[in-house]
């Protein structure tokens, strides 16, 4: 899947947020921070933790405020297991 998330989610630790939250539901992929001010993130993995991992990301860490997850869930993009930061 992929996603975008808007609001205030740049230098509040939402990468790393994101990460630790990837690497815990076993998802791969990768998050990084797009100049328009919004995050991308691309993971990988069995439809319960992708979702969970929307779940976290729809709040992110203490310090942001998400105002949109865009969603666009597509096939496998094969990521594998390791989830980085970008």
């Amino acid at each position: 899947m992929r996603l975008l998330v808007s609001g205030r989610v740049q230098g509040v630790g939402f990468r790393e947020f994101t990460r630790r939250t990837a690497h815990r539901l076993g998802v791969g992929g990768w998050v990084r921070n797009l100049s328009d001010g919004r995050v991308e993130v691309v993971a990988d993995g069995e439809r319960p933790a992708l979702d969970a991992l929307v779940n976290a990301v729809s709040s992110g860490p203490p310090g942001a405020f998400v105002r949109d997850v865009h969603q666009d869930w597509q096939p496998d993009p094969g990521q594998g297991k390791e989830f980085e930061i970008r």
